[in-house]
């Protein structure tokens, strides 16, 4: 056994033994770690710090079990009465990506890669051996799901904000011509939050056979549908399937995907696909549902658009902010996403900042104010000069 692969003991105080444990104790641990992760303790950018304004919403859920069978649309002899919650969160995804119930349908997921899996499956059974393009700046888990599914994977080049070139795509399709596309397009990259142009990719690959556009807007889909000058990301500007989250915006205690795909495909491209059919998992929890659903009601769709206005603002301030503190930051419009050259290990560890290579970056959902940039910005500022924390 490798290095990597070989298990390491748990901490003695964590194992569990052949007697109960002492539950005062256990609790008095689950408290230390909860101050430990909380935002009290050390920043931690990126992470809804507004959980304990929500949990009370949330409180009711605990007291319930949801094992759901099927899909929302699917007749069951037993109808825990979550489904209709369901359809109503469906709903309001399905409008924020430009379409209607009788257009596009789908299911919450118990993660956004989860509805990753489920749109890539659906994407496949009308392009029977599409090779996928997928752009070097996506995430690693659509890399990882087409591996899951065996289907060839091509790497697609960037352009210097971060979206997929269309040029290089059309290249790239020109060279399989014929063999079906299926283009994953990205809303909100993980290193730039770049927002790829949905109508131009299909456009780029349209020209040498059949194609499906897949997006994955887990990260960015929120913000896209709120900016001001809404970028062509979603159903309406050409996907064909669509793959959406928003847990870290709108602070719930766990991560839940929606996958939506349109009810007819566009012909030749596909075959009518009138059912959500071939879930990725059989039986699944409802909690996710039910999350979004109390915490868009209690918001309501004014609310969800002052809280990515919020973050957009903090966004566009951090950017003056780390300009002024001389690392180069860039900002793709309308994204909750500033990357700036990686500071010394002392600034990403006291921040515990996301950073690939070179770059870093921060998120401005959750706890991300312009106190905590300001905070940021003046470290950043030091590390420049060379002053130790």
């Amino acid at each position: 056994m490798s290095p990597r692969t070989a298990l390491t003991p748990p901490d003695e105080g964590l194992a569990i033994g052949f007697q109960p444990s002492l539950p005062a104790a256990d609790t008095r641990a689950l408290h230390q770690l909860q101050r430990a992760l909380g935002p009290g303790e050390r920043p931690f950018l990126g992470l809804p710090d507004h959980l304990g304004q929500v949990m009370a919403e949330f409180a009711p859920l605990l007291d319930l079990f949801n094992d759901r069978q099927g899909g929302p649309y699917d007749e069951t002899r037993f109808d825990d009465g979550a489904r209709a919650y369901e359809k109503a969160v469906l709903t309001y995804f399905a409008t924020l990506a430009g379409a209607s119930l009788d257009e596009a349908h789908g299911y919450v997921a118990a993660s956004p890669r989860e509805a990753l899996l489920h749109g890539l499956v659906l994407a496949r059974r009308g392009l029977p051996e599409p090779s996928v393009y997928v752009s070097e700046q996506a995430h690693y888990d659509v890399v990882r799901a087409c591996e899951l599914l065996g289907m060839n994977v091509v790497r697609v080049q960037a352009l210097p904000d971060g979206s997929m070139d269309p040029d290089d795509l059309r290249l790239q399709a020109r060279l399989r011509r014929g063999a079906g596309a299926l283009v994953v397009a990205t809303c909100g990259t993980p290193l730039r939050g770049a927002i790829d142009n949905v109508a131009e990719l299909r456009s780029a690959a349209a020209s040498f056979g059949p194609v499906h556009v897949h997006v994955d807007a887990s990260a960015g889909g929120l913000a896209a549908a709120h900016s001001n000058q809404v970028p062509p990301w979603s159903l309406a500007h050409g996907a064909h399937s669509i793959t959406l989250s928003g847990h870290p915006l709108l602070g719930l205690p766990v991560p839940v995907g929606v996958s939506l795909v349109r009810r007819k495909q566009d012909p030749p491209t596909a075959p009518e696909i009138t059912v959500p059919g071939r879930l990725v998992v059989g039986a699944r929890s409802g909690w996710g549902a039910l999350l979004l659903w109390t915490r868009l009601r209690s918001l309501g769709r004014a609310g969800v658009a002052a809280v990515v206005a919020r973050c957009q603002d903090v966004a566009a301030y951090a950017l003056e902010q780390f300009e002024a503190a001389g690392v180069s930051p860039q900002h793709f419009p309308g994204s909750l996403t500033v990357t700036f050259e990686r500071p010394p290990r002392w600034v990403v560890e006291k921040w515990r900042l996301h950073y690939i290579g070179y770059l870093a970056r921060i998120t401005t959902a959750g706890h991300m104010t312009r106190t905590a940039v300001d905070g940021l910005a003046t470290d950043l500022a030091a590390a420049r000069q060379g002053v130790a924390a």
